[in-house]
């Protein structure tokens, strides 16, 4: 993604400044304000499990049982998605679905030996757009790369790939701090929505993933949930294709009216006044306006 320098404006003063462009940094994020969460977003492409998936507007995926395969012969890769992000167009109604997939490792695939590439690096998916027709791949070395971020049509890499997408069963909101804790203590999966948008744009997003972790304080009833890989978009502009927004991103949030970032970027590694080398790295946190749900699945 293109280098960013963003202001927040006046009605965003509280939150202004989330991203400098640096001499040691890459930015990528989203303007976010006037937040009004969606009931009916959940617009899934279920191919699988004999479900009209698209009835299911207020439901969330079950994140353990959800994956995309793909039908190519020489191979036939399937991925399992960690987190979804749905971009609305407001001023069109239009809605496109992004899935973030897990990470491996470059790889010498069906090799006698040597598995793992020497120069290895990182290699996760994000696959979206009309019928999941654009991939966007990133591949992160030790130092970096030009080969860090590459779009390609994903028909053209594995074939045009199939949504394997199941839905969470008795989902329900978890509306309480006490809500939260029970969840938590009784080890349900639990899946966080959260909403931020561009006024200027018209264009809003959510970001729904598993919370991996969360954290819980007892005598002054708070939460905190820090979670991640999530496809974070940029939505001061509209790419095309609009994937090219998509950054990685980890999420923090213990209120439902805001939500922190921190965005892989070049990062400066230093010691002392004196910068060693560049590397990518969650750096440079933010923080967002934002509409945070929190959902009990089971």
């Amino acid at each position: 993604m293109r280098s960013l320098k963003h202001k927040l404006n006046s009605q965003l003063a509280s939150r202004r400044d989330f991203l400098a462009r640096t001499a040691n940094t890459v930015s990528a994020s989203a303007v976010a304000a006037g937040l009004g969460m969606a009931a009916g977003v959940c617009n899934g492409q279920e191919k699988d499990n004999g479900k009209d998936a698209k009835k299911q507007t207020h439901g969330c995926l079950d994140y353990g049982l959800s994956f995309i395969c793909n039908p190519s012969p020489a191979n036939s890769a399937r991925f399992w998605i960690e987190s979804r992000t749905t971009i609305i167009d407001d001023s069109s109604g239009v809605s496109l679905e992004f899935y973030q997939c897990a990470s491996c490792k470059s790889e010498n695939t069906f090799g006698e030996k040597d598995l793992f590439l020497a120069n290895n690096y990182d290699f996760l998916p994000i696959f979206g757009g009309k019928e999941a027709e654009d991939l966007l791949i990133f591949r992160r070395p030790a130092r970096l790369s030009d080969s860090y971020r590459t779009i390609v049509k994903s028909e053209n890499v594995w074939g045009k790939p199939i949504l394997k997408l199941q839905y969470g069963q008795k989902v329900r909101v978890l509306n309480t701090w006490e809500d939260i804790r029970d969840a938590t203590s009784a080890a349900v999966p639990i899946v966080s929505r959260t909403e931020i948008s561009n006024p200027q744009t018209k264009l809003r997003a959510i970001i729904e993933c598993p919370v991996k972790t969360m954290n819980i304080a007892h005598p002054s009833k708070k939460y905190q949930v820090d979670t991640g890989p999530v496809a974070l978009a940029d939505l001061t502009s509209r790419p095309e294709p609009l994937i090219d927004c998509l950054s990685l991103a980890f999420v923090a949030f213990n209120a439902p009216h805001f939500a922190d970032f921190v965005v892989e970027q070049p990062t400066a590694v230093t010691e002392g006044d004196k910068e060693l080398c560049k590397i990518y790295h969650y750096s440079n946190p933010i923080s967002l306006p934002a509409k945070n749900t929190l959902l009990a699945l089971g």
